[in-house]
């Protein structure tokens, strides 16, 4: 009895640390932010418009109303973009999420794959 208490424990252990995976095929490299497709086990989803949005660089364009195409917009949105990017990632790290995509891949992937939101967060640390 004890050989079996232990057989299924360690068959619990093992299902509980299987690493996450997303096929080659559905993967959509524009949309994911950190981490690795491959092998995952604690997956996060951001809404990186509004991250974007929210940066001070973003928010400098839409003050100075910098016009589009200009290369001061260009640049503008490049600083945007990786800060957000910086952002994500050091929210991602500090919360232990291990892969952060765009807001509804996982849920759009067959199977779907579900994931914590952590936009509010890197909201908050962007404001900082």
């Amino acid at each position: 009895m004890t050989s079996l208490i232990a057989c299924v424990a360690a068959v619990l252990i093992s299902q509980s640390s299987l690493a996450l995976s997303i096929p080659p095929s559905q993967v959509d490299e524009q949309r994911v932010y950190w981490g690795n497709t491959d092998n995952f086990d604690k997956p996060a989803e951001v809404d990186y418009k509004a991250v974007v949005v929210a940066t001070p660089e973003y928010q400098e364009m839409k003050k100075k109303k910098v016009e589009k195409g200009t290369a001061k917009y260009w640049i503008l949105l490049n600083s945007a973009s990786e800060r957000a990017l910086r952002v994500i990632a050091a929210v991602a790290k500090e919360s232990e999420f291990d892969l952060v995509v765009d807001r509804g891949f996982m849920a759009a992937l067959e199977p779907p794959i579900e994931a914590n939101d952590i936009t509010e967060g890197v909201l908050k640390s962007i404001e900082k």
